[in-house]
């Protein structure tokens, strides 16, 4: 479901340091801020922001270790970044749960990305998803 593979160059746009769960409010409302005058459809923005929220809230209750969130921007499309420092853990969606229990965000991910995988480096791994601009 994850693939490991390397996302496409992207430049810079916004990053985040987490720490806590309780930061995500903030984390959404400035990429909002950030995105919302260049995203000409307001769903595109909602999944953008739905993809972050979902793979940093993840990193935060299962990856451990320092936490980091970045949107940047490709010609089309968002790429939305987090790492954290279970290298050795790729990411899982919930298999055999009862949809009410939670764990489906990485499968909502995938099906809204055109692309999305994973990747070590040292003792960080990175997830990734690339959701379209227009």
């Amino acid at each position: 479901m994850w693939p490991s593979a390397s996302p496409p160059p992207a430049s810079p746009a916004l990053t985040w340091q987490l720490q806590d769960v309780a930061q995500l409010p903030g984390v959404r409302a400035e990429l909002r801020r950030h995105t919302g005058a260049g995203a000409p459809d307001p769903d595109l923005l909602d999944q953008v922001v739905l993809a972050l929220d979902e793979m940093a809230s993840n990193a935060l209750r299962h990856g451990g270790g320092e936490v980091r969130a970045t949107v940047r921007l490709t010609d089309d499309a968002y790429l939305i970044e987090v790492s954290d420092q279970a290298a050795a853990a790729p990411p899982t969606p919930a298999v055999g749960r009862d949809p009410s229990e939670g764990g489906l965000g990485l499968y909502l991910i995938a099906e809204m990305a055109t692309e999305h995988g994973w990747y070590a480096e040292g003792s960080t791994k990175f997830v990734w998803a690339l959701l379209p601009r227009r």
